[in-house]
């Protein structure tokens, strides 16, 4: 029996948080949208019998009413049309699109939406890798119809699933392996289907700015543009042994190998989380000894939000950390391993607060993280959520 070619589709949601609020208020789907904050502020008085689809525009939050540091999480299309885009600052998305609506994120709507696309998915392709709230890579190659018109019949199909589940749309990439998928996915957003073959690298790999592979980023780009290689069909022109001199036997292989399509890496389907973490970044700079009661409150807040994580996701940890940045952007961590593994918040905030005394704390912080590692299954099974202890409100590490 012939082995069939190996088809592989990655599945991006388009614009997935914006659209998930679209189907919450229909009537912000056709008006620059920017997701981002964590408050919802109105304009004018709204009832609170009043439902979403019903709530007039006029009362909706606009960008140039904000005042803050925040960025954007998202945006839809119509406001991409204006320039604004994911991590950029809300005060110079407010310069772009000023009439734009903002919305705050609302992680927990996001994560049933995900939930649902994705149980969808596996009645279809029941071989999966998970990569993140709104993407996920998908082993065509046995699934029913995974090979037919090269993969196109099932990304319809599912397409067609998705939308009718959820309401919501996403774009296919299918190709011998992830990272041509990947590539894939991203070339006829929204709502589009592409299929990319080892053929097809030279006329639609090769002509697109290597920052196209998924892995170059920013600094990697950078050193390749010093190199003069602008385009993917430039850098796999390099010499492989060019680029392994200039970026290491490792990582100067890989580039050579993904400037041709190459990539072997199966779909990862199960896995565990390394670690838990929570972090939130403040409207304004906090001082630890004039903003102490805030900042034992956003401090108490977060480990108490990664113990529930721990303990709704199954898990204990033994070491404890803390992530600050300072107000000129410097980050520093610090942790801490405990005798035994624990999703106890009360342990969690001691301990993280035993982090923070190892820090200098005279400087205005930025942003404040918690972080929870070493992760274990207590007996094989997930925890029942315990009681939530009383937890001091102050900023005990400066006592």
């Amino acid at each position: 029996m012939d082995r069939l070619p190996r088809r592989i589709a990655h599945l991006d949601m388009d614009a997935f948080y914006a659209s998930v609020e679209g189907l919450r208020y229909p009537q912000l789907r056709d008006v620059p949208l920017v997701i981002g904050g964590r408050q919802v502020h109105w304009r004018e008085p709204v009832p609170d019998d009043l439902p979403r689809e019903r709530i007039p525009l006029s009362a909706f939050a606009r960008l140039r009413d904000y005042r803050g540091r925040g960025v954007i999480t998202t945006a839809n299309y119509a406001a991409r049309q204006h320039g604004v885009g994911s991590a950029m600052g809300l005060m110079k998305a407010a310069r772009l699109c000023p009439d734009g609506i903002l919305l705050p994120v609302d992680f927990d709507a996001y994560r049933a939406a995900s939930r649902a696309f994705k149980a969808v998915i596996l009645r279809h392709a029941p071989v999966m890798e998970d990569r993140g709230i709104d993407e996920v890579y998908i082993d065509f190659t046995h699934a029913p119809d995974g090979q037919r018109d090269g993969g196109r019949v099932l990304a319809e199909r599912l397409q067609r699933a998705i939308r009718a589940a959820t309401g919501l749309s996403c774009s296919i990439g299918v190709a011998p392996n992830k990272l041509l998928a990947k590539i894939a996915s991203d070339l006829d957003k929204p709502g589009g289907i592409t299929l990319l073959d080892e053929a097809d690298v030279p006329t639609r790999l090769w002509p697109l700015p290597c920052r196209k592979i998924h892995g170059i980023g920013p600094r990697t780009d950078e050193r390749l543009q010093a190199m003069g290689l602008r385009t993917i069909g430039e850098l796999a022109a390099c010499p492989r042994e060019t680029l392994i001199e200039r970026f290491g036997a490792s990582h100067g292989a890989w580039l050579h190998e993904a400037a041709w399509g190459r990539d072997e890496r199966p779909l990862v389907t199960a896995s565990e989380p390394v670690s838990l973490s929570r972090e939130t970044t403040f409207e304004r700079d906090l001082h630890a000894v004039h903003d102490r009661a805030e900042l034992g409150r956003l401090f108490t807040r977060l480990c108490e939000q990664v113990a529930a994580d721990l303990q709704r996701k199954g898990y204990v940890g033994r070491t404890i950390g803390i992530k600050l940045r300072y107000e000129d952007f410097r980050v520093v961590t610090r942790d801490q391993t405990v005798p035994t593994h624990t999703a106890d918040a009360a342990v969690i905030r001691r301990t993280a607060g035993l982090c923070l005394k190892r820090v200098d704390l005279t400087r205005r912080i930025r942003l404040l993280g918690v972080r929870v590692g070493n992760l274990a299954r207590p007996d094989g099974a997930a925890p029942a959520a315990a009681p939530r202890p009383r937890i001091p409100d102050l900023f005990d590490a400066l006592d």
